[in-house]
């Protein structure tokens, strides 16, 4: 095996473990159901990926498990249904707001 003839100093030594660092997990929070998932990776809670369906969260679940989940995704829909511009309905307008119309 092979042995160094000079020894390398604390500068080069250290210059070389400078990329060794750590790097903090970032998080992206999920557009259907707000959890934190990390990038370009499937969403454990809703199971969609890119807008899409990838796994069946609702399979691998007990019956109990299953209707609450069902409960929690009808309810996250519903809220999304209601920014969109289900509030607008819902609230009577006032006659500054019928003019503007």
């Amino acid at each position: 095996m092979p042995v160094p003839k000079q020894r390398h100093t604390k500068s080069r030594r250290n210059r070389r473990r400078s990329h060794h660092a750590l790097k903090a997990i970032r998080f992206v929070s999920c557009p259907k159901c707000s959890a934190s998932v990390r990038p370009h990776h499937t969403c454990i809670n809703c199971g969609t990926y890119r807008g899409h369906t990838v796994i069946d969260v609702l399979a691998k679940l007990s019956k109990r498990e299953k209707k609450q989940k069902e409960k929690e995704l009808a309810r996250q829909e519903k809220e999304e249904r209601g920014k969109e511009g289900g509030s607008l309905k819902s609230m009577p307008l006032s006659a500054e707001e019928l003019s503007k119309r």
